[in-house]
């Protein structure tokens, strides 16, 4: 596989997991209220999208293929659970 491919195929197996976390981190910021000690945008962002690519390598691993619907939503629960972790939802 030449370069330029294995680099578009890396960058399309990531992008659910970038935009996942881009989408709700900007929704945690505009939703909910900002606790104190909380990490920042873009630590939120980073720990998302290795949480997102992690659910998404091990539906890879598990299917063996990727695009599966379960794996996706996985992703949603995994990333939604951490983002509420991230923004103090359990202090409360």
């Amino acid at each position: 596989m030449p370069p330029l491919a294995l680099i578009d195929h890396l960058l399309n197996f990531v992008a659910p997991a970038f935009f996942m976390a881009l989408i709700l981190v900007l929704a945690a910021r505009w939703l909910l209220r900002r606790q104190a000690g909380s990490p920042g945008f873009w630590a939120q962002l980073a720990v998302n999208f290795i949480a997102g690519v992690a659910v998404l390598a091990i539906g890879l691993g598990y299917f063996g293929r990727d695009g599966k619907m379960a794996t996706y939503a996985a992703l949603v629960v995994v990333c939604g659970t951490v983002q509420w972790f991230l923004a103090g939802g359990y202090r409360r």
